[in-house]
């Protein structure tokens, strides 16, 4: 099975606020924000959603192909993508652009803010040929590659994760409507979820007869698995030592896929995702997590028992 995976390539600044965001907000003034964060610096790391993605899936032994673009400031990104075995044939170079970039401050409660400047994620990409033996996920990046992604899947066959997140700002509510249509699974956090019901018009009814699965991301809560209405609660499997939650959401997402690559049950999807999260928490960035498919067995089944993979 050919795995493609459509969103961001960026690069991550990230930054630890020392302290909690709500205590320097004043909600009776929230029309008139204007707040500073003092950080304790910035590291600069690899990211993105597809790259983060596809990153976690090339640890879990697969080789996906990333649709997205890049900027000309790509080349330190391409020999790290070259070096984990990506494939880097639908990564469009656009000349004259910087590379997507996300500026991400955290804080105590990890409450995150992110400004993003989509770059290079402003031009299309080259969509590949997709057939019944493909698997799409795709990710928040250039909105037309999404749409026409959806639509490239749904005529071929090919099963589909719709999977709006941070873009949903750029989207209207007829356009959501036609993505998601005919997903296999429709992933999104919690708050993602609401969103995207409010700006659809939708209720949960509605979405059922969109995509065959619901998967909702609630932090360190864990997911939901929702079958039309019928939930399962995954619980988070837990770390070591949580150090970043960045990437946690694009791990979860790769475990999931790395299921669906091997035809597992969908609450084994779930809790695979779970256990593929708690490595990417334990270090600082969104690609810095490396584990043996033994280790990766071992936690899972210290969280949820034997399994027969």
């Amino acid at each position: 099975m050919n795995i493609f995976i459509s969103g961001s390539l960026a690069y991550d600044r990230i930054m630890d606020f020392p302290g909690r965001f709500a205590d320097h907000i004043l909600p009776d003034k929230i029309h008139m924000l204007n707040v500073c964060f003092n950080i304790n610096g910035l590291v600069e790391k690899f990211g993105g959603t597809a790259g983060n993605i596809a990153y976690s899936l090339a640890v879990l032994g697969e080789s996906p192909v990333i649709v997205a673009t890049c900027g000309e400031d790509f080349p330190r990104y391409e020999k790290w993508l070259a070096k984990n075995r990506l494939p880097l044939s639908h990564i469009k170079l656009v000349s004259g652009v910087l590379t997507a970039g996300a500026y991400i401050t955290t804080d105590h409660d990890d409450n995150q803010i992110t400004a993003f400047n989509p770059g290079a994620m402003a031009f299309e990409a080259d969509l590949p040929v997709l057939d019944a033996f493909s698997m799409v996920f795709i990710g928040p990046g250039n909105k037309t590659d999404m749409k026409n992604l959806a639509n490239k899947a749904r005529l071929a066959g090919a099963p589909f994760f719709f999977d709006p997140g941070q873009s949903l700002n750029i989207w209207n509510g007829e356009e959501l409507r036609q993505a998601v249509s005919g997903a296999l699974c429709f992933i999104s956090n919690d708050y993602e979820l609401s969103l995207f019901l409010r700006m659809t018009g939708w209720e949960m009814r509605d979405l059922y007869k969109a995509a065959k699965m619901i998967i909702t991301t609630k932090g360190p809560e864990g997911a939901v698995l929702d079958h039309g209405g019928e939930k399962l609660s995954i619980p988070a499997v837990a770390a070591g030592t949580v150090l970043d939650p960045t990437g946690a959401g694009d791990a979860f997402r790769s475990g999931v896929l790395k299921a669906a690559a091997m035809k597992l049950p969908w609450d084994v999807a779930c809790r695979m995702g779970a256990t593929s999260a708690s490595f990417s928490v334990e270090h600082y960035g969104t690609q810095e997590h490396r584990f043996t498919w033994d280790q990766f067995c071992q936690r899972y089944e210290s969280s949820f028992g034997p399994w027969t993979a």
